[in-house]
């Protein structure tokens, strides 16, 4: 189904963007396809009406995106905070895309609840916290790509996406749906990929540049993970895998690498639910994927400082490795997951 901009916002919030002389655009912290794509697309839409802004992002973002069109104009507000801060506070416009709480831009978020700019959120994660004064929140959508290409529609603006704009945007319904293979797509994806494809953008080209750009230690990296840190919790459905600091130093880790790594469990016959526990940033992190009717929204809200999707969450624990997965085995066994 086809998600419903009411006008009378989107009459305003087209004036917002024709009167606003800085106006900057925010993701979330660690930044993956759908959160640049839908940056880097807004971007080149509003480059093409010719306003400028600024794309200000909480941390660095995986090397298999730097091919997308835009990206190295970026500004890491972890490598240049002042920078970053200074562009904020100077906004009288700001988009806040694929986030619904300004603590998912981790040390951005102060600044974030500061800034006296018009804020519009375009975001499909549930329960958006009110700190938006619009608030475009369609959770039924696989992407917020997906979102952003029918938010150029309601404003009038289709003929003006790109070749490469449209690459952007494609990848990060490409990687939000699991190269469309969640129940998240629907007719209306497929439509918009037709609005993209008719751009001249290539499936192929964004395909390639995504998934068949790993380096020789990302593969030995995984081959490792999936021989000595898988563990298969038969009784439970699940599956979980360890991805730890002296692991990742061990095979030169980069930003991006443990991406997809949680996917490989669902792959195996039976199981349900898949956990990826990774040691970073002094803190352990973790992704949630299930399949169907197996819920993984409530677990990382209840129990890990999380949230997210029905089949795909993360959390965190400042709990030890060996501590978070003692807890997490207890969960399963307390609330008879199976």
């Amino acid at each position: 189904m086809k998600p419903h901009f009411d006008q009378n916002k989107i009459d305003s919030v087209k004036s917002l963007i024709l009167s606003s002389k800085r106006i900057v655009i925010t993701t979330h912290y660690k930044p993956d396809g759908d959160a640049l794509g839908s940056s880097l697309g807004l971007w080149a839409y509003l480059k093409s009406l010719n306003i400028h802004a600024d794309v200000v992002l909480p941390s660095e973002f995986p090397n298999f995106l730097k091919w997308m069109h835009g990206s190295s104009e970026t500004i890491d507000f972890s490598k240049t905070p002042h920078e970053a801060a200074e562009l904020i506070n100077q906004a009288d416009l700001l988009f806040c895309l694929d986030f619904n709480d300004p603590t998912r831009t981790e040390g951005m978020s102060d600044l974030l609840n500061k800034s006296t700019a018009k804020k519009i959120m375009i975001d499909h994660h549930l329960a958006p916290k009110d700190f938006c004064d619009y608030t475009f929140s369609f959770p039924s959508i696989g992407s917020t790509c997906e979102l952003i290409v029918h938010f150029i529609e309601a404003l009038d603006g289709i003929s003006l996406i790109t070749m490469d704009s449209a690459a952007c945007l494609y990848a990060g319904i490409m990687t939000d749906t699991g190269s469309f293979r969640f129940s998240s797509v629907t007719a209306e994806t497929h439509r918009v990929v037709g609005i993209l494809l008719n751009t001249g953008m290539r499936n192929d080209f964004v395909h390639e540049a995504v998934y068949d750009t790993s380096s020789e230690d990302r593969l030995r990296f995984l081959g490792h993970v999936l021989l000595n840190n898988m563990f298969v919790l038969n009784d439970h459905k699940a599956v979980y895998f360890l991805c730890t600091k002296d692991d990742m130093k061990r095979f030169n880790h980069q930003s991006g690498d443990l991406e997809g790594i949680v996917n490989y469990g669902l792959s195996i016959d039976g199981i349900k639910m898949a956990v990826l526990f990774s040691e970073r940033d002094g803190i352990i992190k973790i992704s949630f994927r299930s399949k169907g009717d197996y819920s993984v929204k409530d677990l990382a809200e209840k129990h890990f400082e999380g949230g997210g999707h029905k089949n795909a969450a993360g959390g965190k624990s400042n709990l030890t490795l060996e501590e978070t997965i003692q807890k997490f085995k207890t969960i399963l066994k307390e609330n008879n997951h199976a």
